[in-house]
């Protein structure tokens, strides 16, 4: 088991560097299939994965998608409100075969999968977005390296003992403290390379801070959905590491996190 996941676990370190370096059509491309398959594990937990409910939820995405490739932002609204009204519209019309979960669900899951993950592609076609996306890496898969190391050395208080028994306050810590180091040894290295980021050091540190706490609470809301629901994994897609969900749950929540970190604090 140890050696499928670490083999898996280098495939896609290095198939998400190729995406990363490459970004463009490739990378928005990619992007809609992993929401996509994340989208269909998220309604499958909830059996509206080939029904009507979810359908709706695949049909926005593909449409939220296509106005982020045009940059016509002004009809998220738009589209929301349409999804929100057709799957009421399936509620009332098809009553009682969905519960108000499944349709609830159903609208939840466009955006938080569907349009949080999208953020991947968002960051990489902002200015200085080969340098700025690495960012997302670094504050979720770096966060959670950190928090590794530094619970199992000072790890005491349990942070979630309900969702995750294994997760201390330390840790944590330890976790948002390590990816902000991160970020600022890497805005510091590329500092010549970020014309349009102001003290590339500093904001990246604090990108990547906010970020890994952010990241924190996406991986214990994936293990929330999936305690409530009695799933183990999401998926088994990716050999030992689960299904879509399973591995980018923290970084659907770093993605959107870093994109309006770097806009607000960071950008000349």
């Amino acid at each position: 088991m140890f050696t499928t996941r670490l083999i898996s676990g280098i495939v896609l370190v290095i198939l998400a560097a190729f995406l990363l370096v490459k970004g463009g059509t490739l990378l928005f491309l990619v992007s809609l299939a992993i929401s996509l398959i994340g989208l269909f594990e998220l309604y499958r937990v909830m059996k509206i994965e080939k029904e009507l409910p979810g359908l709706v939820g695949y049909g926005a995405v593909l449409a939220y998608y296509a106005i982020v490739w045009t940059g016509m932002d002004r009809h998220v609204t738009f589209l929301a409100i349409a999804a929100l009204m057709l799957l009421m519209t399936i509620y009332v019309f098809t009553f009682p075969k969905f519960t108000t979960e499944q349709i609830t669900v159903a609208f939840f899951g466009i955006f938080y999968v569907g349009l949080m993950f999208s953020y991947l592609y968002q960051v990489r076609s902002m200015p200085d977005g080969k340098y700025l996306v690495w960012l997302i890496v670094l504050s979720s898969w770096g966060c959670d390296t950190c928090a590794y190391c530094a619970g199992m050395l000072l790890g005491k208080h349990k942070m979630a003992p309900k969702l995750s028994p294994k997760k201390t306050v330390e840790g944590a810590v330890g976790g948002v403290l390590g990816a902000a180091l991160l970020g600022f040894l890497y805005g510091a290295y590329f500092e010549g390379h970020m014309v349009e980021l102001a003290r590339p050091g500093v904001i990246s540190a604090a990108a990547c801070a906010i970020a890994a706490v952010i990241s924190q609470i996406g991986d214990l809301a994936a293990s929330a959905i999936k305690r409530n629901h009695g799933v183990k994994d999401y998926g088994h897609l990716i050999p030992g590491h689960g299904g879509i969900l399973d591995r980018f749950d923290s970084m659907i929540f770093t993605a959107p996190a870093i994109y309006f970190a770097v806009m607000f604090l960071g950008l000349r």
